[in-house]
């Protein structure tokens, strides 16, 4: 395949796969949009409330910038153009240089993808504390420990995705009036394995102590013979949900740097620009839905406990 014939072949699946992601986000956000009006927009909000619409409404933009950057279809000539700015002046010099927005808006999207998965953390973190009866100890400790994986994401980004030694952006020039950019990697997928491995760590440490809770509930209700709190059963789920969704999505992140071909990495992408961004707003606000769809007696767990502080006045009013 020659070089012309290489660069329309990428510029195709990046069409593709842009199309791809603009459906995907759109037809979920479609779906979900009855359920964000009547947890979100028609009660009081909560904690719980404004992650969700960070994650939801950052989330869609960063897919959406994920999905447009690139391709010419999607985005205009101009945000790849070298423009030249005045960065001082004296008397007798001006000193100019050349910016390219095109790599500047990738490195905005690797950034907005730490943030993304940081908050996501913190929403765990969050259910979490609710199980554990708002233990403090508990969530400091948890938060305590985020701080290393935050200060990792920072490290990460600034000195592997944010360094053009590491990672550089190529205007692709097939006519003057096809143009698209794409990222070209330098280095090996080694750095990005190793620097996921806290995350993957601290992962498997909240699933151990969701799964803990639950056997401690199911033991619990098995004395008692009374059927297993919905709600418990269900954020333990979406804990191993998550972990599973995010140790993906650490593989996936690592391997773009690996030279895949094409069509690999088209579907990589796909998948990273869309299933992390679908799947935590949603197991959010399914568990509000359950709530609103099922008559639930509570026992031990409080049910604005577990619908993780969707009360502004939070658990200590309910055994008020």
């Amino acid at each position: 395949m020659s070089g012309l014939e290489e660069y329309l072949y990428a510029l195709d699946w990046n069409n593709s796969i842009s199309v791809a992601i603009i459906t995907l986000i759109s037809y979920d956000y479609v779906l979900q949009f009855g359920k964000e009006v009547t947890f979100v927009w028609k009660r009081q909000w909560s904690v719980m409330t404004y992650l969700y619409l960070v994650v939801r409404y950052f989330g869609i933009a960063i897919a959406m910038i994920c999905a447009t950057w690139g391709g010419l279809f999607y985005i205009p000539e101009a945000p790849y153009v070298r423009i030249v700015s005045i960065s001082y002046s004296t008397e007798t010099s001006f000193a100019y240089h050349q910016i390219e927005i095109g790599y500047g808006i990738f490195v905005f999207m690797q950034w907005g993808f730490s943030v993304y998965f940081c908050l996501a953390e913190v929403i765990l973190i969050w259910r979490l504390y609710a199980l554990h009866n708002q233990s403090k100890l508990i969530l400091y400790v948890l938060l305590g420990l985020l701080l290393p994986i935050v200060a990792l994401y920072i490290a990460v980004d600034a000195f592997l995705w944010s360094r053009s030694s590491k990672i550089s952006v190529q205007e692709i020039i097939i006519t003057p009036d096809i143009k698209y950019c794409t990222a070209f990697f330098h280095i090996g997928p080694m750095p990005a394995i190793y620097a996921s491995i806290p995350v993957i760590c601290y992962d498997i440490c909240l699933v151990v102590l969701a799964i803990t809770v639950l056997r401690k509930h199911l033991k619990e209700r098995q004395e008692c013979k009374m059927k297993p709190n919905t709600y418990v059963v269900m954020i333990v789920r979406y804990h191993v949900l998550y972990f599973v969704l995010n140790l993906a999505t650490q593989i996936f992140m690592a391997i773009v740097w690996a030279h895949l071909t094409t069509v690999m990495l088209s579907f990589v992408l796909l998948f990273k620009d869309t299933a992390p961004l679908i799947i935590v707003p949603r197991l959010i606000i399914s568990i509000w839905d359950t709530h609103a769809n099922e008559d639930c007696c509570t026992n031990q767990y409080d049910v604005r406990e577990l619908c993780l502080l969707d009360s502004a006045n939070g658990i200590g009013a309910a055994r008020g």
